[in-house]
């Protein structure tokens, strides 16, 4: 790898991390290129990036983004987006399916953080659900309202009959 191509990498991924609310790093090893993937496609369908990137072109490409407090070593490969619940939730559900993909660390909205909380954030409802649960509550006072009209005009009718 030149130095030009170095340079676009750390670039790159300098840019990425700063605008990533996680950052997350697993080891890898022993999974075949079609469990890795599947776990690409995965993380698109999130929103979410996957790369595997030398330790040292990775640490300075943190230090850029101004992540510091973690030390990369042996084999990692990142993934990173901008929702750090559903980026929890790709790595989460593929460790899961896969023994030999493990959450080493993190970076969990900016702060640091290992595989515990990074689990936690993945238990925790998407975007989505959120908003699901929102409109649920705010129909359901005009909800029970028609329904206690219904109810009267029923015993109004039951009434005149």
């Amino acid at each position: 790898m030149t130095k030009t191509q170095k340079a676009e990498i750390i670039e790159t991924l300098s840019g990425e991390f700063k605008t990533a609310q996680s950052v997350i790093f697993c080891d890898y090893k022993g999974l075949s290129v079609s469990e890795l993937e599947s776990l690409r496609n995965i993380a698109r369908e999130k929103e979410a990036k996957v790369q595997v990137v030398k330790n040292t072109l990775a640490t300075i490409s943190l230090k850029n983004a101004e992540l510091t407090g973690i030390e990369l070593n042996d084999t990692n490969i990142l993934v990173w987006g901008e929702d750090s619940v559903a980026t929890s939730k790709v790595v989460s559900d593929f460790a899961k399916d896969n023994e030999k993909f493990v959450i080493k660390s993190a970076y969990v909205d900016r702060e640091v953080a290992d595989a515990a909380k990074v689990e936690a954030f993945a238990k925790l409802p998407g975007r989505e659900e959120l908003l699901a649960m929102l409109a649920a509550t705010w129909m359901a006072p005009v909800a029970n309202f028609t329904i206690g009209l219904d109810a009267l005009r029923q015993k109004k009718e039951e009434e005149a009959a």
